[in-house]
């Protein structure tokens, strides 16, 4: 076994470790609950959850995907949310390696998670993920670049942006056509991708969430749909294929 393949199978361990308490972060914050206590447990029976009900995707498997007590059903997104935790952590390695910007990497791709896990179950993005994520990506970046204008600007142009769009897009709607959570997210996202692909994100996310809404629209006759979603898995894809959109800006800007 090579030292890369060890290295990959020890960030995918790792990934899935961290995806469950992402799972647990992602129930117990917008229900109000600690994170702390009380100890992981079923929450239809309270049954506390023994050391083999906490192993990342073979729990679920080895349950059949229900609790052992209650036989309640263990919804499907927690072992996926395990899992792509695990795979987005050896991604963040083959790409970056042992250097600052993996750092950036693991808290972009955990926090995207979780908002990915709280706005599909409960259409909530939290403020203290938002607030707790912003300020480890600022650490980050300082301590890659020390550049603060250039932080700063990557920062507020994405909120502002997605604020703007929020603002028009309720004008015309006559209805709420954004949430609050959505335009904080853009805060994370501006950190991560530089505000030029920030904002190529955010239509991005829009051509995938299309074809998707038209789908829940006619299979759950509802127009609310969380945008969160979708705009991290196209911040996601847009960051790890180092898609530099300030080469293109630049280029249309010098025409």
């Amino acid at each position: 076994m090579t030292i890369e393949i060890l290295y990959m199978i020890l960030f995918f361990l790792f990934g899935t470790i961290m995806g469950s308490f992402y799972n647990v972060v992602g129930y117990r914050l917008p229900n109000n609950i600690s994170l702390i206590k009380p100890d992981s447990h079923c929450p239809k029976c309270k049954k506390r959850l023994g050391f083999f009900e906490l192993i990342p995707i073979l729990s679920y498997i080895l349950q059949l995907g229900k609790c052992r007590e209650c036989k309640q059903k263990i919804s499907l997104i927690y072992p996926l949310i395990e899992l792509s935790s695990g795979i987005l952590f050896v991604i963040s390695y083959l790409v970056f390696g042992f250097t600052g910007e993996l750092f950036i990497a693991l808290v972009f791709a955990s926090t995207s998670l979780i908002v990915i896990l709280t706005d599909i179950k409960y259409m909530i993005i939290s403020d203290e993920v938002i607030l707790f994520s912003a300020i480890m990506l600022i650490v980050g970046k300082l301590m890659l670049s020390g550049d603060v204008a250039v932080i700063l600007v990557d920062i507020i142009i994405p909120f502002v942006f997605l604020l703007i769009v929020k603002i028009l897009g309720d004008f015309f709607f006559k209805k709420e056509s954004l949430g609050g959570g959505d335009i904080k997210l853009m805060i994370i996202i501006g950190l991560a991708l530089g505000w030029q692909t920030s904002i190529i994100a955010v239509a991005f996310a829009s051509f995938i969430a299309l074809p998707v809404s038209i789908i829940i629209l006619a299979v759950k006759k509802t127009n609310v749909i969380p945008f969160g979603p979708f705009l991290s898995i196209a911040a996601l894809i847009l960051y790890y294929f180092s898609i530099d959109f300030a080469i293109v800006f630049d280029l249309l800007y010098n025409m």
